[in-house]
């Protein structure tokens, strides 16, 4: 007979779902900073749009930081929580100090692919352990996402 967690998921699925959860909080903590960075450091004529977009961005991460964070531990396990930690693991590289708008929303788009990806892997395992809340989440961002991936790339092709 299976093992199951609180939540009624199979514990080794359970597992799995939390290695790569912690995965997409470190991406999406490394995220975060580098467009706190991006707000904080954009000058140029795009300044006054882009400043309030990157704000609008890293308050929408911070919010999704803590929703992936609540959901492993939903699944009984501990987020990580070090940025230590996360630059070990997450495919997304503290920037250095951009100032330049067109560069700083080509980091932007590079960081929605992974995340992106990583999602996308994420949606199908917690389809095969039947983790609807996980699903869900993971739906819901790619969804979102992939909306603004359309709004910031558009906003290079203006140029």
């Amino acid at each position: 007979m299976e093992k199951l967690n609180a939540i009624g998921l199979e514990v080794g699925q359970a597992k799995e779902l939390e290695k790569k959860l912690n995965v997409l909080l470190a991406n999406y903590s490394i995220f975060y900073q580098n467009t706190r960075g991006f707000h904080w450091n954009i000058k140029g004529n795009k300044f006054f749009e882009l400043h309030v977009k990157f704000e609008e961005l890293y308050n929408d991460l911070l919010i999704k930081i803590d929703e992936l964070a609540e959901r492993i531990l939903t699944l009984g396990y501990t987020p990580e929580h070090n940025y230590s930690s996360y630059a070990k693991i997450s495919s997304i590289k503290e920037s250095g100090k951009v100032s330049d708008g067109y560069e700083a929303v080509q980091h932007i788009l590079d960081a929605f692919k992974i995340v992106i990806v990583l999602q996308r892997e994420l949606l199908d395992l917690s389809g095969e352990a039947d983790d609807e809340g996980t699903n869900a989440l993971m739906s819901d961002y790619i969804r979102e996402q992939e909306k603004l991936v359309w709004m910031y790339s558009s906003f290079l092709k203006s140029e």
